[in-house]
């Protein structure tokens, strides 16, 4: 069955469009065509490319490391989708492999139950830098044994996603095991030096985990990981432009500089009392331990902070939440664009950046 869609103005990803309609069928996107009267239209209102959060660690007072099940994914996939993300990456922080064992197999059962928007799971930590720590658990930081790497891998073959680790915590032999599964490594939670950060996203690893945050800072005399990220011409990088983890102006000065390596991610948690990170909420922000620990934001409000905030234009503060991430998993032909043959995943807003519906997964 066929479904016409249009609003005021369409994003594509790549441009803007007007009297325009987007044709799905089957969930993808057929094709493009002129207005037409049968279409559902959407006034005062414009769709663009769903969301993709790829760092979002619960939802509904269901941390998912705390329940590691198909319902806590259910409630985090529906906070993503209220803040116009079809698509996420369920983050556990760093802990004990079985909490990992149990999470890469509670992916697989809401896979084979039908469960759709999540891509797969993002570990971060525990391979990372205890002076970095931030709010993860520091009994739990280690360097790993090439045997304990291979083990987890093997494991959640085809349900890990990404990795986030500390490089000069990690070897070369290990960091290369990891790209064997086509698993994206994000370096984050690293004290290392400009020298070995250039060194590690020369040599593999194409991400960094966000941005300015529990990383070796951008010194005149010592750049740290900040500045080897910000100086790299192919490194990517999430930020959380909430006002709390980074200053609005440290995040209109990396987009200046990053241009489109620069990507947005919520890092949002959920109130709980249990576990390694009993989070509770301060304000529009998340503590754990006195500790700022994760963030209230949906992808949403991140459009309309980065737009209002910080100074970027829509165009790009749609394409950091959506296209920029699809990059990242090397999916840009898949996600985050509306084009023929693409998912139909897409978002109608309205001019407060407020989500009017959410179409497609």
């Amino acid at each position: 069955m066929l479904h016409f869609y249009a609003a005021d103005k369409i994003f594509t990803g790549a441009e803007w469009l007007e009297n325009k309609v987007v044709v799905v069928e089957n969930n993808r996107i057929r094709e493009i065509i002129p207005f037409t009267e049968n279409a559902i239209h959407f006034t005062n209102a414009f769709i663009a490319p769903a969301f993709i959060d790829l760092q979002i660690y619960g939802a509904g007072e269901k941390l998912f490391a705390l329940y590691p099940e198909k319902d806590a994914l259910k409630k985090l996939v529906d906070y993503c989708r209220s803040g116009g993300a079809a698509y996420c990456m369920p983050t556990v922080a760093t802990n004990h492999y079985d909490v990992f064992y149990k999470c890469i197999d509670a992916v697989k059962d809401y896979w084979n139950d039908g469960g759709t928007g999540v891509l797969g799971l993002h570990i971060e930590g525990p391979w990372i830098s205890a002076a970095k720590r931030g709010a993860h658990v520091e009994a739990c930081i280690h360097t790993p044994a090439l045997q304990q790497v291979k083990d987890l891998l093997e494991y959640g073959k085809g349900v890990i996603k990404i990795i986030t680790l500390a490089p000069e915590v990690c070897s070369q032999e290990i960091i290369d095991l990891i790209l064997s599964y086509n698993i994206i490594i994000s370096a984050g939670h690293s004290n290392a030096t400009y020298e070995e950060a250039t060194t590690a996203f020369n040599n593999g690893i194409a991400a960094a985990t966000h941005l300015y945050n529990a990383m070796s800072p951008l010194q005149h005399r010592n750049p740290g990981m900040v500045g080897a990220i910000l100086n790299h011409n192919k490194v990517m990088s999430s930020i959380i432009p909430d006002g709390h983890h980074v200053d609005f102006a440290a995040v209109r000065i990396a987009k200046q500089i990053m241009k489109e390596r620069l990507f947005v991610i919520t890092d949002a948690v959920t109130e709980t009392t249990a576990g390694y990170y009993p989070h509770h909420f301060a304000g529009d922000k998340y503590e754990s331990n006195g500790i700022l620990s994760g963030s209230a934001l949906t992808m949403s409000k991140a459009v309309k902070n980065l737009v209002q905030y910080c100074g970027v234009e829509l165009t790009e503060a749609l394409r950091m939440c959506s296209l920029y991430p699809a990059q990242v998993m090397q999916m840009e032909n898949e996600l985050g664009v509306i084009q023929p043959g693409a998912a139909a995943a897409m978002v109608v807003m309205n001019e407060n950046y407020e989500v009017l519906k959410m179409m497609g997964n």
